[in-house]
């Protein structure tokens, strides 16, 4: 094959010896991610270290979120420290472990220029947009959004993105030509509005450890301003450095789509009926400074529900 990677490179000895700490990831489960996610991938994939990097990535999300859910003793790895690590244990990947540090540096760099597309979901009023909270201690409230595939349309990586966010589906729901878009450094950002959702609408992340918090927050309390952090720190101390941009826009829209006082809006609130119902409220300042909100990671299980919406199927 003509590509960055050969699959019959795949074989030969050990890799170098390294020191490795008890509860590192062992050479028999890197080479089953190795051979998961990258060997086996489409000719296509492996033509690129971007694309490969891509791969590898997909196969660090799985470590965290299954290895070692698993096998509790094994590390926590940066993205950066599994991606040498990948490198050193694929004997496919290791004759360029000398050229890591700028493979993985032109690939960040890569990362922020692919295009993103999400969701802005309106409540009935149009008053209250819904925003989710990232994993990580500090993390942004942003709109439900993520990295488009290769080839992937706006639309449908839109789709899948809040799907995977939110467990809600907005295939129905979507309007093409009812979108915002900004550019962000050198990467492009488009969200399409999806409006009259129900508030009483219940949502779940469907991927491990990525969204810790789903809220309505009201639209007239969100700051408006550059992409400058002074600017995007709501008056609760919350930050919304990725909505902030769209703010403005958004309300623009709003205007000028807004149904009149009394006018019914088409149905357009889907039951997502999640594994895991999560009741969404609109967050307040007081029970968010001094952390008693009882936000995501606080929920119980709705069993009524549940029992229900099994009965309905």
């Amino acid at each position: 094959m003509a590509g960055i990677l050969s699959r019959s490179a795949s074989g030969g000895g050990p890799p170098p010896r390294m020191h490795k700490p008890s509860h590192m990831p062992s050479q028999e489960l890197l080479d089953d991610l190795c051979s998961r996610f990258v060997l086996n991938a489409p000719d296509e994939e492996l033509q690129s270290f971007e694309r490969i990097l891509f791969l590898i990535e997909q196969a660090h999300w799985f470590y965290e979120d299954n290895s070692r859910e698993q096998h509790p003793s094994l590390k926590s790895l940066t993205a950066r420290e599994f991606t040498a690590l990948m490198f050193q244990s694929c004997a496919a990947l290791r004759p360029y472990i000398a050229n890591i540090d700028d493979i993985y540096k032109d690939f960040t760099s890569y990362k922020v220029r692919v295009p993103v597309t999400g969701a802005i979901i309106l409540d009935e009023s149009y008053e209250k947009c819904l925003l989710v909270k990232g994993w990580k201690a500090g993390a942004s409230w942003s709109f439900p959004r993520g990295k488009k595939n290769k080839d992937e349309e706006d639309h449908k990586c839109a789709i899948r993105e809040v799907w995977e966010e939110t467990g809600f589906d907005v295939s129905e729901l979507l309007k093409v030509e009812d979108d915002l878009e900004v550019v962000i450094g050198e990467q492009r950002i488009r969200l399409f509005i999806v409006g009259g959702v129900s508030e009483s609408t219940l949502f779940a992340p469907r991927t491990k450890n990525e969204i810790s918090d789903i809220f309505w927050h009201r639209i007239d309390g969100l700051p408006m301003g550059g992409n400058e952090p002074s600017y995007s720190r709501g008056a609760n101390g919350m930050k919304y450095y990725m909505v902030t941009p769209f703010v403005g826009p958004l309300k623009a829209w709003i205007a000028r789509h807004k149904p009149l006082s009394g006018q019914k809006l088409e149905p357009s609130s889907k039951d997502s009926t999640p594994l895991l119902p999560l009741p969404v409220s609109e967050p307040q300042v007081g029970e968010l400074v001094d952390g008693s909100r009882k936000g995501f990671q606080n929920f119980k299980f709705n069993y009524a529900l549940i029992l229900q919406k099994l009965d309905e199927q």
